[in-house]
């Protein structure tokens, strides 16, 4: 019998309070280190404050990830992101332990994952968490519709009910009417494709990408990010998503944790993260993002109501800026941010340039 062991569920004071239901995915001062007697290293306050050039001239080894803590929410996209060297693809793989973290805690759904036999990790990989890859590792023998199915072939689901369910998925992704064509025959764009529908089949409860598009031209790459912000936004699936990329990052995630060195630099709202970088290091990341497609009103917005129950330009408190300057340029007036039929605030053409610039969030915004 499987034991069931709950770990604590840690909550980074840079994060937003969680809502309610326990994580998907919670993280608490993970490491992996690669090298020699890796394990000594999480536990010398000393060696673990080396850095990484240090670490290795001292003791040969390589600290992947650094003391690393979040949560991941139900229903979020949660984006990690980082040059290449970070640390990221390593994080994303010891999530389901394809990588063996050296010391913390790992849960799913309360669950230990560390404390995992060889069974509970074989159904935590086929059924709970799906990877989706920048290599997609399609069979090149077996049709679309196959290599859509073989996730559940492996789970031992009937012939008839899993094609039944390949076909339902490959209709989802928009591939329908190219189900018996062989991988060869596709674009990298429709491999793609086909390799979210094989995660997708299985009906994971989270998606794990690890780059899945670095690969592909940027036109299909694009193509690519609506299609999993349509999906996200059709079935609210939790979904981790490890990206190089900052425009993609900001595109996909509710929240994003930037790495660099193995350890998490800042997590936050794509919002947060460009509106107050938390270093030197966030701010040369974030520096030729234009701010005015991430920021929202809710920076933007002072006290105040338009009066009135008409509400002039009723914003949305998630607007962002851009879509703001328009409305209000087209007025001539000041608009009401507004949420459940409530004035939350107004913004102004001043105000609204001033996020633009960069002027930071308004002191008297509510």
């Amino acid at each position: 019998m499987t034991t069931t062991t709950t770990v604590p569920t840690p909550e980074p004071a840079n994060a937003p309070a969680t809502t309610g239901s326990s994580p998907v995915f919670s993280v608490h001062n993970l490491w992996k280190v690669f090298g020699p007697k890796a394990e000594r290293i999480p536990g010398d306050p000393e060696l673990a404050a080396l850095t990484p050039a240090e670490l290795r001239a001292r003791t040969g080894c390589t600290a992947a990830v650094r003391d690393v803590s979040f949560d991941v929410r139900k229903g979020e996209v949660f984006v990690v992101m980082g040059l290449s060297g970070s640390g990221k693809s390593t994080l994303v793989r010891c999530l389901t332990r394809l990588i063996e973290p050296t010391s913390g805690s790992l849960a799913i759904d309360d669950e230990d994952v560390l404390a995992m036999d060889t069974a509970r990790l074989r159904e935590l990989r086929r059924h709970r968490a799906a990877m989706v890859f920048q290599h997609f590792g399609l069979l090149p023998h077996r049709s679309v519709l196959d290599n859509v199915a073989y996730g559940l072939e492996i789970q031992g689901v009937s012939k008839a009910e899993r094609r039944r369910r390949a076909q339902d998925v490959v209709a989802k992704v928009g591939l329908e009417g190219m189900e018996q064509r062989r991988p060869g025959q596709l674009s990298g764009g429709q491999q793609q494709r086909v390799g979210l529908a094989r995660a997708l089949a299985v009906d994971p409860e989270v998606l794990l990408f690890d780059e899945p598009f670095s690969a592909l031209d940027p036109l299909i790459r694009r193509d690519m990010q609506e299609e999993v912000i349509r999906l996200h936004r059709e079935e609210g699936r939790t979904m981790v998503f490890i990206t190089h990329d900052l425009n993609e990052a900001l595109r996909l995630g509710d929240r994003i944790a930037l790495m660099r060195d193995g350890s998490i630099v800042q997590l936050g709202t794509p919002e947060e993260i460009v509106g107050s970088p938390a270093d030197d290091y966030v701010r040369d990341f974030v520096q030729n993002v234009p701010r005015e497609q991430v920021m929202t009103v809710r920076t933007a917005m002072r006290a105040g109501d338009c009066g009135g129950s008409e509400h002039p330009g009723r914003l949305a408190p998630d607007t962002v800026v851009i879509d703001a300057i328009r409305t209000v340029a087209h007025s001539g007036r000041a608009a009401c941010v507004v949420e459940d039929g409530r004035c939350l605030g107004v913004v102004d053409h001043e105000r609204l340039l001033d996020v633009v610039a960069g002027a930071g969030p308004s002191k008297e915004a509510v």
